[in-house]
C-alpha cells in the first residue's frame, strides 16, 4: 500500500509513526504527545498548526486519542 507523505487518515498516520519512524505507540508516548498537542501555548504546537492547519492538528489529536483507546 502506498502512503502519502502527510497522513490523511488514521491508518496512514499509524503506519508513519510505527513503521516509517519506528516509534511504538506506548501509553507514555501517546500521553506525552497529547499533552503537547492540546496545549496551544507550546511552541511546537503553534508551529505545527501554522504549517499544517487546525484541521490536520485536530485530526492528529484524534488519532492519538484513538491509539490510546486501542491500547
Amino acid at each position: 500500500m502506498k502512503y502519502d507523505i502527510i497522513p490523511s487518515n488514521y491508518e496512514e498516520w499509524r503506519h508513519c509513526i510505527t513503521v516509517e519512524c519506528g516509534i511504538p505507540l506506548t501509553a507514555d508516548f501517546i500521553a506525552t504527545r497529547l499533552k503537547v498537542w492540546n496545549d496551544v501555548n507550546v511552541q511546537e504546537t503553534a508551529r505545527f498548526r501554522a504549517l499544517y492547519g487546525d484541521t490536520h492538528w485536530r485530526a492528529v489529536i484524534g488519532w492519538f486519542e484513538r491509539a490510546s483507546r486501542e491500547l
